[in-house]
Formats: structure tokens, C-alpha cells, sequence
């Protein structure tokens, strides 16, 4: 029978993910408190914070992702540590090879490019956060009770993501509509974007192969692109001209910040986009053969996707 593959989410990766996975024959189990469809696979609505159903749910998994995202920024604190605990909990339970998906927050602002072994410096709540989760399921598996494997990825962009995902999707959205953007930080940085398939290519190769246990990898990405390249080349590819970006002043944002929640958190991210904001997945590359998609070919299919959601 083929191996059971258990994957908590449903969203852009974790749905990626069911997919790749299931193309290859595995057996695919999506967990969502909705029991969302992913599209492949089996649906199971089970509420991941709870350890024990949860693991009752992902007995006999060769593998279990955790793709999941909590709520919006303002909710981290609370829904995160259950969530991330009942998963660790499951893996150890089930002896369930743990691989999650995390982001770059936990390196904080770094003078140059994020490397695996680049320290975790977190300037905000959301880093230390993930900081915090990470060394927890590294702690267990030094202390041999699970084995446990992170991937680490920049931005997400790809034409399955949706409009709302991000910051650079929303001022698409305007910009392949033919109207002006706003931004909230400077749009000539160079900035990596992680294409939502080299996310799933790299959490499916961490969870099959030791050698990735015991430690994070960064996904390996396309060089490094400003937000008003990235617009400008969307926009061409559905016949538009260059993008109309306007900024949001700072203070601005800090004010509102003061009163709306999700803008407080927001200001907490934005030296990402202030100064060069590089990730280097070479290591994973090197170690791997995971190789990033076409740049080229990841414009092409998202600029039509966006602009008809937009």
C-alpha cells in the first residue's frame, strides 16, 4: 500500500503540496478544521490544535506537514503555540517524520543575504515566534523523540496564490486592473519571492529524505526582484504599461497602527522591504538538486491568473 502523507492546511502550499504528492502516488490526508477539499486526496475536518484527535487522524503517517496559517498577524500569539505544540505532539505519537513550513521572520534584518546558517535575530513578536517553534521541534529531535525537518521561504507568488495573500499580490491586483498601487516600503529593494510549487518540491524532498532532518532550508528561489520589476513585468504580459505606485507615508501607517491592529503588525515587517531582503537556497540546491521555476515561466502564468481574479 502506498505511504500515507498527512498534511495540516489547505491553503496555496499545503493544497500544492497534496497535489505533487498524490501525482506520485502517495497517499494524501489534508487536514483542515473546515475539511476543506484541497482538490486530491482525502478531506478530514479535524480541529489541529487538538493533540489527540489529531493524532488519531494522522495514525500511520510516513509524514506530517504542517502548512498551516493561523488567522491574520493579530492572532499569532494566540492560535500558533497550541497549534504548533499539537502538531509536534502528533509526529512524536505517531513517529511521523515532522516537516513545517516557515517563512524568513525568524532572521530578523540582516546586512545581506539570509543563508541556512544565518543566525535567528527576530526584530519582532511574529520572528521570535517562529524562533521559538523551531526550537522546540529541533529540541525534540535531538532528544530522539521525533525527526524533524523546517523549510523556510520568502514571500509566496505563483497564479494559484490568491489576490489577498500578500502585500505585492494586492498592488498587483490594482496595477493589472489598470489603476494606481499603493505600497507601504520601498518598491526598488530587491526582494526574493518564493513561487508556491518550489515550496511544495522542497517540503515533499525534506520529508523523504534524512539527510534534511535536524535542521531548516531555505527554498531555493529566482534572483532577487523589486516590487515595481515585478509589476512592471506582470503588467506587460497582459498588454499593460509600467505600474503607478504610490507610497503610503510612514507615519501614516504608525498612526494607524496605533488604532488597527493588522497595520501594527504590518509596520513590524516592513524592514523587509526597506533594504535588500535576499534569501540563498544554494545549500538546498546543492544538497537536494532542487532548482527554482523558470522566472519567466512563473510571470506568464501568474499575470493572466491575478489580472482575472483581480
Amino acid at each position: 500500500m502506498a505511504a500515507l502523507h498527512a498534511i495540516v492546511g489547505a491553503g496555496p502550499v499545503g493544497s500544492a503540496l497534496a497535489a505533487r504528492l498524490h501525482a506520485d502516488g502517495h497517499r494524501v490526508r489534508v487536514i483542515t478544521r473546515s475539511g476543506r477539499d484541497a482538490g486530491v486526496g482525502e478531506a478530514v475536518a479535524v480541529d489541529a490544535s487538538n493533540p489527540d484527535d489529531l493524532t488519531r487522524c494522522t495514525a500511520g503517517a510516513e509524514v506530517l506537514y504542517n502548512c498551516a496559517n493561523p488567522g491574520s498577524y493579530p492572532d499569532w500569539e494566540r492560535e500558533w503555540p497550541p497549534l504548533a505544540a499539537s502538531i509536534l505532539t502528533a509526529a512524536e505519537r505517531t513517529g511521523a517524520v515532522l516537516v513545517t513550513m516557515s517563512n524568513l521572520y525568524g532572521y530578523g534584518p540582516v546586512p545581506g543575504p539570509m543563508r541556512r546558517d544565518t543566525p535567528l535575530r527576530p526584530s519582532d513578536h511574529k520572528g521570535a515566534l517562529r524562533v521559538r517553534m523551531w526550537h522546540d521541534a529541533l529540541a525534540a529531535h535531538e532528544a530522539g523523540r521525533v525527526r524533524a525537518t523546517e523549510a523556510r521561504a520568502s514571500d509566496y507568488f505563483g497564479p494559484t496564490l490568491p489576490v489577498s495573500h500578500s502585500m505585492l499580490a494586492m498592488s498587483a491586483a490594482a496595477t493589472l486592473r489598470g489603476k494606481p498601487a499603493w505600497v507601504f516600503a520601498d518598491p526598488d529593494q530587491p526582494h526574493t519571492w518564493s513561487a508556491v510549487d518550489d515550496v511544495a518540491a522542497t517540503l515533499q524532498t525534506l520529508g523523504g529524505d534524512e539527510r534534511a532532518w535536524g535542521s531548516a532550508w531555505i527554498v531555493p528561489s529566482n534572483p532577487a526582484q523589486s516590487v515595481r520589476q515585478v509589476l512592471t513585468d506582470l503588467g506587460a504580459r497582459v498588454g499593460l504599461g509600467a505600474p503607478r505606485l504610490r507610497r503610503v507615508p510612514r507615519w501614516v501607517l504608525r498612526a494607524g497602527g496605533a488604532m488597527i491592529p493588522m497595520l501594527r503588525e504590518v509596520n513590524g515587517v516592513l524592514y523587509q522591504f526597506d533594504a535588500p531582503f535576499i534569501a540563498d537556497g544554494a545549500e538546498t540546491t546543492e544538497a537536494f538538486g532542487i532548482r527554482p521555476t523558470s522566472w519567466d515561466a512563473l510571470l506568464d502564468a501568474t499575470a493572466p491568473a491575478w489580472r482575472q481574479r483581480a
